[in-house]
């Protein structure tokens, strides 16, 4: 829709004018006021479909795996990105991070179904934002120490071919809150975008954002949460104690066999007659 709009307001602009030189070449003030009426209702009628849109939308925060499409202007949306992992460390060969490093594996895709089309990121930007509003810019110096480093988030790409970069924030201190925008086009695409209604360039759009935490940090959340729904499941009040698996050779000599065990014994029997 917010092409559509858009498209109608170039093609109805380029009509406006024309019939406004016809206005002053013919001196007829009527067609004149007409044209200017017209252009003035039609604008505050964009104006506030583009303000309305940009004003309701939510902002987004995708998990690990959860992919963010580019459209923009072009209505191609075949080009995604996906944060697969993230780490953090404190040196990365000889850069030592002033607080610490997080590393970011960001994945490039496609979906395009012809195999002969290349499709890019345009001049692809990446930060990543604290929980109090501060933003950081990727660490190049640190990034050319990975094993990814000749690979360019702006590569070309075609049909299921993906590009994987990890890409490197130096933070003051490690955060809990932590996300990454990634955006992409050239100056005029954003200058262009910034006035498409529903777009997530346009002017006061919320973005989406990829969620920067560890693998461990989730892991460890699911599982909390995991045994908590358990525990409300068996209607338990107590906390679940799991006991460590015990080893072959203890299970083997323990006082209550086990199947495994008997079978075991057995087949050694066997083999030693």
């Amino acid at each position: 829709m917010g092409v559509l709009l858009m498209l109608m307001t170039i093609g109805g602009l380029f009509v406006a004018a024309v019939l406004l030189i016809i206005a002053l070449w013919t001196k007829k003030n009527w067609l004149m006021n007409f044209v200017i009426g017209g252009v003035a209702i039609w604008f505050v009628f964009y104006s506030a479909m583009l303000f309305g849109y940009s004003l309701s939308s939510n902002e987004k925060l995708l998990a690990l795996n959860e992919s963010k499409e580019y459209c923009g202007f072009y209505l191609d949306c075949h080009l995604h990105t996906t944060v697969t992992d993230v780490r953090t460390a404190k040196q990365i060969g000889d850069q030592t991070a002033q607080g610490i490093f997080y590393i970011v594996n960001v994945k490039v895709w496609s979906d395009a179904k012809n195999p002969n089309i290349a499709f890019r990121l345009i001049e692809p930007k990446a930060e990543a934002e604290d929980v109090g509003g501060r933003l950081y810019t990727r660490i190049a110096e640190a990034e050319n120490q990975l094993p990814t480093a000749q690979i360019r988030l702006d590569q070309e790409i075609k049909g299921n071919e993906t590009i994987e970069k990890e890409i490197v924030f130096d933070l003051t201190e490690p955060s809990d809150r932590l996300k990454l925008l990634i955006t992409e086009g050239y100056g005029v695409d954003k200058l262009v975008e910034a006035f498409l209604i529903n777009d997530e360039d346009s002017i006061l759009h919320k973005q989406t954002y990829f969620k920067l935490e560890e693998q461990s940090q989730t892991a460890d959340v699911k599982q909390q949460k995991g045994v908590y729904k358990l525990m409300q499941q068996l209607q338990l009040n107590e906390e679940i104690i799991i006991k460590p698996k015990k080893g072959f050779w203890r299970r083997q000599f323990q006082k209550d066999a086990t199947v495994s065990q008997i079978k075991f014994d057995w087949l050694f029997g066997v083999i030693i007659r």
